[in-house]
Formats: C-alpha cells, structure tokens, sequence
C-alpha cells in the first residue's frame, strides 16, 4: 500500500482549477491554496482476487482522504472499470465541500475499486468487496473515515463490508459505513434521499424567485435510482414531466408522461424506450428540449463545448456529479443560465448518510417522516445561506457554493492552528 501525505506529487489539478476560480471572488493566501489543493491522505493498493475458475486478477483499488478538519472523512465507493486516482482525488475534494456547504461536521472522501462488477459473478464480488475492507481497514472506522455506497455498489455490497470490517474488529460497528439495509442499520429514507434533496432544491429556487411549482415543466436525463425517484416525487407535486431517459435513450410526451406507468413499466424490467409512454427520443435530443427545468442525473460531462449553443433551458439542476463542464459552466454564466451545483443539489444522500451515522452512534434510529423533514431543513438551510452570498456577491449558484464551502474548511483548519491568519 502506498499512503502520501500532503506530498506535491498528488495535487488535484481539478480541484486548482475550481479554486482558482473561487480566488477570483474570495482571496486565499498561498498556504490555504496548499491546504486545500492536496489531499491529506491518497492510499492506493492492488487487490489480487482468486476467480471461480482458480484464475488470479488483480485489481487496482483506491482510497482518498482529502480534508478532515471538520469530522472524519465522508465518502462513497465505487466499482467501475474506468475508474482513476485522479478522478477519486477530484471526487474526494467535491464531498469536502458538500459536506461543508450543507454544514455537517465531516469532511471528504472517495474510494473505489477499478472493475467491472457486471464481469464478477456473486462469489466473487462479495470477496472482492471484502478484500476492500481488509486492505483499508487500518484507515477506515466511524470516527476517521466512513464509506458508502457510490456508483455501482449497493447495500447488499456495504452489509459484506460491515460484516467483514466487524469480524476484523472483533465488534459491531455500524457507524463505520452507510447506506446499508434497513436489518443491519440503515437509515429511512435513504435510497431516494439524493432524489428528495434535488426536489427541494428546486422548490427553494422557484420559491426564491416567486414562481409557481404546478405545471413546470422537467427533463430528466437519467433512469436510475436518481431519475426515477425525482420523476416520480415531481409529478407527485405537480410538476410535468416531459422526458426521461435511460443510458439506451428516452421518450418524450409535450403534455407530460404517465410517471406512474412509465415507474410500472420499468419495473418489470424493461428500458425507457421499450415502455408504452411517449415518444422516443436521444439522449441528445433530451437534453436540447424547452424545458423550464433541466435535470441531468446520470452521468459526467454530458453537456459540454459540443452541444451547449444547443441548450434551450433556463435552469440546470445537477443531479449528476460533474454533467457541465468548466468550458460549459463558463458559457452558460455569461448566457445568465441558472445553474444549481451539484455540491448543493445532490447533497441529499451525504445528509441522509450522515443522519444514518449519528443513528448508529447513538443506536437510536427516526421514522421515515423524520427523516424526511430533517433533511429539507438542512437543504432549505443550505440553499438560502448559498442564495445569500450569490445576490450579495452578484456571481454564481455555483462561484457561492464553492466560496461558502471553502470558508468553512479554513474556518475550521484556523480554529485548529493549522492556518495562522496574520494580524
């Protein structure tokens, strides 16, 4: 295993960019840039894996720990063959900030194994998920680093982790992962938190400005646990829904879908455009539709300098990670095309995910009601504090997010003595 810390040679160069950004709107000295540029922990090991057949693979397995001056690191794993250092490097910086912005006392982290999980069959996902544990035991626990599930890991994955992480111990430990089920853990609420924290953003943005929810029309590019909870929380409110769409492209219906059939539809195993619902259309198609709302939920960098002389939309909710791109964000800004960040939009999970943690600690655990109304408080909190600054300062959804966020890490690295504020 190799641990660095605070070395030069792991800058996140994604995370520069954001911050020399937020440098334009807040000044930062040259050691708060440093702070907050480098990772305090990148630990990276390859787990080699016995297959069914008696075969051995390697897999390259990763896990950063970017700020723990407000709590212990607060990050999801992911399973993905695409998967990088830097890439979990720029997601472990994004969920120091989330964590920050929406003001709950943890900080930042990501982890993930680059694999295929669809390759592996049950046996050998459950050992690999396993080894994980083994690996990185030394540097994950309720009170210094608590994973999660991210993309393509579930809770059926994180009970094996818990598992593996309290005969390890010698105790049980449900604090030290969330998004587990419900028999050994888990929170209410939590499989449609991130799709229940993205409806209230919005419904705190068009209360903002006057406007009325009832007939607004939405399209959402993306049928995951995502999409599919927005789209059917949405058309509960009243809103309309006119396109949805999976990886294999959408449908689209001017005077709104039928979320309900379409929500049936798909449960019986079949993909947005193999449904009775609407039109088909592409994802492209989607994402280029005059709608009031735009929701992108699926994957990164979906608009970007190729198609956004195309979006028509006003507002762009990012319930992805990452959908626009810098050379996007930029366009849309000067285009006065409201866009809600992602740190703040999908914040919804990591809340969740923090309410399921002080459950475990205090071995106590709330009614899904509970849950739900904690969870718009914070977001309601989060959004009228980062609306503040952004009319204050006239820049940003995003420019105030990130200012905001920031604040409170160096806030907290001051009040530890780390940085020395000169008199």
């Amino acid at each position: 295993m190799n641990s660095n810390q605070e070395s030069s040679e792991v800058i996140c160069e994604v995370c520069k960019i954001q911050l020399d950004k937020i440098a334009q709107v807040k000044h930062l000295t040259n050691l708060e840039l440093a702070v907050l540029t480098q990772p305090k922990r990148v630990l990276n090991i390859n787990i080699p894996l016995i297959m069914d057949n008696g075969v051995v693979k390697i897999f390259p397995a990763f896990r950063v720990q970017y700020n723990d001056a407000r709590g212990p690191t607060k990050g999801g794993i992911r399973f993905h063959d695409h998967i990088n250092l830097a890439h979990v490097k720029e997601l472990a910086f994004l969920m120091s900030l989330k964590c920050a912005l929406v003001d709950i006392p943890l900080g930042g982290s990501k982890g993930g194994i680059k694999v295929n999980p669809r390759e592996l069959t049950k046996g050998e996902l459950q050992r690999l998920s396993r080894s994980y544990i083994r690996e990185f035991v030394d540097f994950i626990g309720p009170d210094r680093d608590i994973p999660a599930p991210d993309l393509n890991t579930t809770p059926e994955i994180m009970g094996w982790m818990l598992d593996e992480y309290e005969k390890i111990m010698g105790k049980k430990a449900p604090g030290m992962i969330t998004g587990k089920p419900l028999s050994i853990g888990g929170s209410k609420g939590r499989v449609y938190s991130t799709s229940l924290g993205g409806a209230f953003t919005i419904r705190n943005y068009f209360n903002s400005i006057s406007k009325k929810e009832k007939g607004t029309t939405v399209a959402i590019q993306g049928f995951g646990n995502v999409g599919s909870h927005l789209a059917k929380i949405l058309d509960e409110w009243g809103y309309t829904v006119v396109a949805i769409s999976d990886s294999k492209g959408g449908v689209y219906k001017k005077s709104g879908l039928d979320i309900k059939k379409l929500l049936a539809e798909a449960d019986s195993g079949k993909k947005v455009q193999e449904t009775s619902v609407g039109e088909k259309i592409s994802n492209g198609d989607l994402l280029e539709l005059d709608v009031d709302v735009l929701v992108p939920a699926a994957v990164e960098n979906v608009i970007n300098s190729g198609n956004i002389e195309k979006i028509k939309t006003k507002l762009i909710v990012e319930l992805a990670n990452g959908p626009i791109t810098t050379d996007a964000d930029d366009f849309f800004e000067k285009k006065n095309v409201v866009i809600l960040p992602d740190i703040l939009a999908n914040s919804g999970g990591v809340i969740v995910s923090y309410f399921e943690w002080v459950q475990n600690q205090s071995n106590y655990y709330w009614e899904e009601e509970e849950v739900n109304q904690k969870l718009e408080m914070y977001m309601k909190r989060a959004f009228d504090e980062v609306n503040k600054l952004k009319n204050e300062g006239e820049f940003s959804f995003r420019k105030a997010s990130y200012v905001l966020a920031v604040k409170r890490i160096l806030q907290a690295e001051e009040d530890r003595g780390i940085i020395v504020k000169k008199k």
